[in-house]
């Protein structure tokens, strides 16, 4: 029999002995940190994502801040119900409000969280059920004994099952507490060709934001080599204060935003006037381009036409660095995302005022088949006039911010937000929408297709 002691931090994890494991109790179960000895690149995954900084994040907590204040405490958890679930569940807070005095073991979305759900009883505001009891639940049918903790297997964590996008999806949609359908990402996925079974085996959240790898899923005797997945998360968001893994988390939202967005550009100089025509089209996100909070986020489609010796002849959608997307004076301006309004029809920032919301995502394909009666068209389209000036050369791209300056700069006004936090915003290119038309391509269109003129 092999005896194994490892302490973790104030933990005593397990006692050596010959006879029965000794496991992990729940104090230790809790933690993290207790998770690192065995499992210890999924902990580093882990520890720089957005689950993890969830209870953290500035931004989050200046609008449940703002929100409790605003509606008198009516907000009650719907923040905290799944940007820090677990310490909600423990009752070490209601409201979010002292989450800075809430222990680490239970800041952000955890592992022993996650681990432990039982069962998905809605579709959305977190809905989980937890066991309740210290078996950890993961994707293999075949677990590995160990003498840290009981294992069981579980489709809901399981990303090669359809249930595991309800247990992502129970946080990643949200219904306001005044019934707006505010976030949509799972219904979104719903809707989409990668949840469609009569098409392909569906393409669950996992296969996409845990990419897997041929790895060992714990350091551990009698492991053995399987599919294992990434616990980073990557979305959009981004840590913007210090924390771990900040230059990797970013290295991968620019790699999947690269090729999330298909691009084309035709230019039509032989025209008077000449005009520039521009489609998007939404060919890798499992759901609708953007996605979450899109009344917080700002993407958009710049597009710059020169002439002569380089002149700028035209152009929409060029933001200044520290400029916010709304202050821009472009008629033209191509904005993707949700604009949200309240019962008189104006236009509103915090989430607990909306009572509309009016739409312009990229939405997901729901088929490839142009002859299936459900088959929707899902491009967009836009055309802009350049005027009389021939042009030279004609570039676009898509940018996105994952929350608008303006929001910020909103919540820095009302006190609740640090003024340091906004510069702290990254603006991302979409890679494969970076487009350049010159007309010595002899071409009215990039890239080409079988319908190019």
């Amino acid at each position: 029999m092999i005896k194994r002691c490892i302490l973790l931090g104030l933990f005593v994890a397990f006692a050596c002995s010959d006879g029965a494991p000794q496991y992990l109790d729940r104090a230790a179960m809790m933690d993290p940190a207790a998770c690192k000895d065995c499992h210890e690149q999924h902990y580093i995954e882990w520890s720089g994502s957005m689950h993890a900084y969830a209870s953290k994040d500035p931004v989050f907590l200046a609008m449940n801040a703002r929100g409790q204040r605003e509606t008198n405490g009516a907000l009650g958890d719907f923040c905290v119900q799944c940007h820090a679930p677990l310490a909600l569940r423990l009752g070490l807070t209601t409201d979010g409000l002292n989450l800075a005095d809430v222990p680490e073991y239970a800041q952000g979305i955890t592992c022993f969280f996650c681990h432990t759900v039982e069962a998905v009883e809605g579709s959305h505001n977190a809905p989980l059920r937890l066991s309740g009891d210290l078996v950890m639940r993961g994707g293999y049918d075949d677990p590995v004994p160990n003498t840290a903790h009981a294992s069981k297997y579980s489709s809901l964590l399981d990303r090669n099952s359809k249930d595991s996008a309800d247990l992502c999806g129970s946080c990643h949609d949200i219904v306001t507490p005044s019934g707006v359908h505010l976030e949509r990402t799972f219904l979104e996925w719903k809707e989409s060709l990668f949840a469609n079974e009569n098409i392909a085996p569906p393409q669950t959240c996992g296969d996409c934001h845990m990419a897997g790898r041929n790895d060992v899923a714990a350091d551990y005797d009698g492991v053995f080599l399987r599919r294992v997945h990434d616990h980073k998360m990557v979305g959009v968001d981004t840590a913007l204060t210090p924390f771990p893994e900040m230059e990797s988390q970013l290295a991968a939202i620019e790699k999947d935003l690269s090729t999330t967005v298909y691009a084309r550009i035709c230019v039509y100089d032989d025209e008077e006037p000449a005009r520039v025509r521009v489609l998007l089209e939404n060919m890798a996100a499992g759901h609708s381009w953007p996605s979450g909070a899109t009344q917080d986020r700002r993407a958009w489609v710049e597009v710059v036409a020169y002439g002569a010796d380089d002149e700028v002849i035209f152009e929409s959608g060029v933001v200044a660095k520290g400029q916010p997307l709304t202050e821009l004076d472009d008629p033209n301006l191509w904005r993707i995302g949700d604009r949200t309004y309240n019962a008189a029809g104006e236009e509103v920032h915090m989430f607990w005022e909306v009572d509309s919301v009016v739409s312009n995502l990229l939405e997901a394909p729901n088929t490839f088949n142009v002859l299936d009666p459900e088959y929707k068209d899902v491009h967009q389209e836009r055309e802009y006039i350049l005027g009389d000036v021939k042009p030279e050369r004609v570039k676009m791209r898509v940018r996105i911010r994952s929350m608008g300056l303006d929001l910020l700069d909103d919540l820095i006004a009302s006190g609740d937000l640090d003024p340091a936090i906004r510069d702290q915003i990254p603006t991302f290119t979409l890679g494969t929408t970076q487009l350049t038309w010159t007309p010595d391509a002899g071409k009215v269109c990039i890239p080409e297709d079988h319908t190019d003129p």
